[in-house]
């Protein structure tokens, strides 16, 4: 992802949840880490098939980081 592309996309995440706290962080396999407030919380990677940008948000969410019912 090129430099333009993550602040667009930072922004809009930012905007979207309504949290300044979220940082996209470009990775050497063109991927960005997520992170909301230095915590990594997923990873974003671009898609340009059929000359269609998109860009897919990826976020695990651990069983033993949840609270019980």
């Amino acid at each position: 992802m090129k430099r333009s592309e993550i602040l667009r996309v930072e922004k809009y995440l930012r905007e979207k949840f309504g949290n300044t706290m979220i940082t996209l962080s470009e990775q050497q396999d063109g991927s960005c880490e997520v992170n909301l407030d230095d915590e990594f919380i997923g990873i974003i990677f671009r898609d340009d098939e059929d000359g269609e940008v998109s860009y897919d948000f990826h976020m695990a969410i651990l069983e033993m980081d949840l609270e019980p019912v």
